[in-house]
């Protein structure tokens, strides 16, 4: 009997330890997930909209934008100062406008995908552009053009030029921190 007690104490033991490594696991992975969530969100491919707000966050500064193409897709990327603020991307329809006189400009391609991010500046206290380039034609395989439409009240537009509205995916990665939209070619 003594034994019987033994042998059902040690299942039981050992049964807690399995459970319990098991829910430690468990939590460590939706931790990673959660970090990779956090630093490494990947959307899925997608020719519709992502928004992803950041009301209350304190403002970010826009410090450079790169462009390149690789091998299936054309690449953006957005670096900031501290933090990647939030924002909403959508194809729109023309007439591109600038937010500040509502005029019209010309943007190459024959599709429009705007990035709005907020709360941002692309701007010094004192004015002066962080970005020097406001509009490149960098000629990609897919990206025949990149505008900065508004910078105004910490919200930055750009709109991305392309030769057609294909899907795209969003990424946000630090150190530095950053916001790489991939389009598919």
């Amino acid at each position: 009997m003594r034994n019987r007690h033994y042998a059902v104490a040690v299942a039981v033991t050992i049964c807690l330890s399995v459970a319990g490594c098991r829910a430690a696991h468990e939590r460590d992975d939706a931790l990673r997930a959660d970090v990779e969530r956090d630093v490494g969100d990947v959307s899925e491919w997608t020719a519709g909209i992502i928004d992803r707000p950041q009301l209350d966050a304190p403002v970010a500064m826009l410090v450079s934008v790169r462009t390149g193409t690789h091998a299936g897709f054309d690449r953006i990327v957005f670096e900031f100062d501290a933090r990647v603020p939030g924002y909403h991307i959508e194809y729109i329809d023309r007439p591109v406008r600038k937010c500040g006189s509502g005029d019209v400009t010309q943007v190459a391609g024959d599709s429009w995908l705007e990035v709005r991010l907020s709360p941002v500046n692309a701007h010094t206290e004192e004015g002066r552009p962080t970005v020097a380039e406001r509009e490149r034609m960098p000629n990609l395989q897919l990206l025949s053009e990149l505008e900065l439409t508004c910078d105004f009240e910490a919200v930055v537009t750009w709109v991305f030029g392309l030769e057609s509205p294909n899907r795209y995916q969003v990424r946000e990665l630090d150190s530095p921190s950053r916001l790489v939209i991939d389009v598919q070619h």
